[in-house]
């Protein structure tokens, strides 16, 4: 079992922080330049691009205040269709994203670079009008990610000037050394006392409504209803998306999706890919880090999907975003991927684009960014037997066998002077995927006031007619 950390103010170290070919790294111009942009800039720039974009809806959109979902990083692919129309596509909005271990820094003199931006203007605000009544400590809970995690709860001493507690809090541990007393979280100390925590930075991105509760004195970021709203629930997010959709039909703005079938029963499954043309993603909703996603492309892959047993009774079937030769058939037609720029042997990557968002006083602001690309090159025409996976999946997380977390940082695009160039992406990309990022924020934190009433109480009568899966309902922590 792992000792708790208590760490002090003046502890960090970057190196401990960033991956080495990060740590160095000199940040793109174009980058450092769209970082930069005001908000009123960015608003008049889309608007000049899509004249049909209310700008006032727009910029009320960009000064949003979430309420729950205050952190965030989508997950978007550069995507264009056979008529050359291009687009940034959002494939998930996680409630506990990473990316900082990747962000070179804007300015060499400030050495806590954006860790130190997100507690500042995110999560010390957040800790705002504190009840009285709660006193107690400070605390950092992961599940994985310490490179970055225990960047944060360096930081958060820094910027607090107070001890920080920092602990491990894997899923189904029975030596747990976090639990909630009356609402209030609290840690065992090496002394064997149980320290009252006031406010938890968390990273739990595994099953975390099966230790957080959801109602919380404890202030937690982000709260688990912004998890279970779509931050790590893709079947809620959808419909999330579908209903701010709605809302934004009038405004000329959207959330680019792929096309999403819910609520589909395992069974169901081949006439959904069938209708697909064949070619489809298949998803685990409540999974996160490249698990629980399926790509097929092929009778082979289908039927390997079928043997496989799960824990959760509705998936998602998604349109596939191949290449032009091989996607998904919609009723909007066919998207495939732009790709990286060709390399020296002409081979052109699948890559993402993660753009990372935080609430602050003046709306939701980008925080860092990042790509990864996929294993092996794109192909025009697939092979018999082709594993597809390796040509589309883009997540850099490896799962041990011992359950422990590992990352392929050699599929690492850094937004440097060296990496960025082969994205093939320009400022008006970066603007879009940032409004993307945020319209999937906002959505998500919709829902999540959605499912609370006034008294800030769960509505899980309207959850279960949302996402019906009784295996995830006997998962959640209520209280």
């Amino acid at each position: 079992m792992k000792k708790i950390k208590v760490i002090q103010p003046d502890a960090f170290q970057a190196e401990n922080h960033w991956y080495p070919k990060a740590l160095n790294a000199t940040i793109h111009p174009m980058i450092n330049f769209f970082l930069n942009l005001e908000q009123e800039r960015i608003v008049t720039r889309y608007c000049h691009l899509h004249p049909t974009v209310n700008g006032d809806k727009l910029r009320e959109i960009l000064k949003y205040k979430p309420k729950y979902f205050l952190w965030g990083g989508a997950d978007l692919l550069n995507v264009t269709s056979s008529g050359g129309k291009r687009q940034m596509v959002v494939i998930e909005n996680n409630s506990c994203p990473s990316g900082q271990k990747s962000m070179p820094l804007l300015d060499d003199n400030k050495e806590q670079g954006s860790y130190r931006l997100m507690i500042e203007r995110t999560f010390k605000p957040y800790l705002k009008n504190l009840r009285k009544s709660i006193q107690g400590g400070l605390a950092v809970i992961y599940d994985k990610n310490p490179m970055e995690v225990s960047g944060y709860a360096e930081v958060i001493a820094d910027v607090m000037q107070e001890p920080v507690y920092y602990i491990s809090f894997p899923k189904d541990d029975p030596e747990s050394k976090v639990r909630f007393e009356n609402g209030i979280m609290q840690i065992l100390n090496e002394e064997n006392e149980w320290i009252p925590i006031r406010a938890a930075f968390r990273y739990l991105t595994q099953k975390p409504w099966n230790r957080l509760p959801l109602h919380s004195k404890t202030r937690i970021l982000n709260p688990i209803i912004a998890c279970l709203a779509g931050g790590r629930n893709k079947m809620v997010a959808a419909k999330a998306y579908d209903i701010f959709n709605a809302e934004l039909e009038g405004f000329g703005l959207k959330i680019n999706t792929p096309e999403t079938i819910w609520d589909v029963r395992k069974n169901e499954i081949p006439v959904w890919v069938k209708k697909m043309g064949g070619h489809a993603v298949i998803k685990v909703p409540y999974s996160n880090a490249g698990q629980g996603v399926y790509t097929i492309v092929s009778e082979e892959e289908l039927d390997k999907f079928m043997e496989l047993e799960f824990d959760y009774d509705l998936f998602i079937v998604q349109s596939l975003i191949g290449n032009s030769n091989w996607s998904s058939n919609t009723s909007k037609g066919k998207l495939y991927h732009v790709g990286t720029i060709p390399n020296h042997k002409n081979h052109t990557f699948v890559a993402d684009v993660r753009m990372m968002v935080s609430a602050t006083e003046d709306g939701i602001k980008p925080l860092c960014t990042y790509a990864r690309r996929a294993e092996k090159p794109l192909v025009d025409h697939l092979k018999e037997g082709a594993e597809s996976w390796s040509m589309l999946g883009t997540n850099l997380s490896i799962k041990n066998e011992d359950g422990s977390w590992s990352s392929d940082t050699n599929r690492l695009l850094l937004m440097d002077r060296r990496d960025f160039n082969k994205l093939g992406i320009g400022l008006d990309d970066l603007i879009e995927a940032y409004i993307q990022t945020v319209l999937s924020m906002v959505a998500i934190d919709n829902m999540a006031k959605m499912l609370m009433n006034k008294q800030g109480k769960f509505k899980i009568r309207l959850f279960k007619s949302l996402n019906n899966d009784q295996s995830l309902l006997d998962e959640i922590m209520l209280d």
